[in-house]
């Protein structure tokens, strides 16, 4: 029996970072989950906490994979990988946790 893994990617983009820029990354992002079907769900916002405990990440995206090996399709697959390099020039930090359900 497999358990769903949920990936939950934190972002914070470099302070040079255009609106523009930003809200490519927002829809490449969504855009994986057409792009890999190994991608179960995948839903996003923006912080809008009001503890003030952001540490400056403004982005969160939370993933579903059906299982490990889903997940294993989705970390190499190129257009993950692409997708990795658009955002690298924007981004300043960025906190990846993954748990099984």
């Amino acid at each position: 029996y497999s358990m769903p893994i949920r990936d939950r990617v934190l972002l914070k983009f470099e302070p040079s970072g255009t609106q523009a820029e930003i809200q490519g990354i927002e829809a490449g992002f969504v855009d994986l989950r057409s792009k890999i079907s190994a991608v179960q769900s995948l839903e996003w916002g923006t912080n809008n906490s009001p503890e003030g405990l952001d540490k400056g990440f403004t982005h969160c995206f939370n993933l579903t994979f059906a299982d490990d090996a889903a997940r294993a399709v989705y970390l190499p697959h190129p257009d993950h990988l692409a997708f990795v390099e658009i955002l690298k020039p924007t981004l300043d930090d960025v906190l990846v946790l993954d748990y099984t359900v």
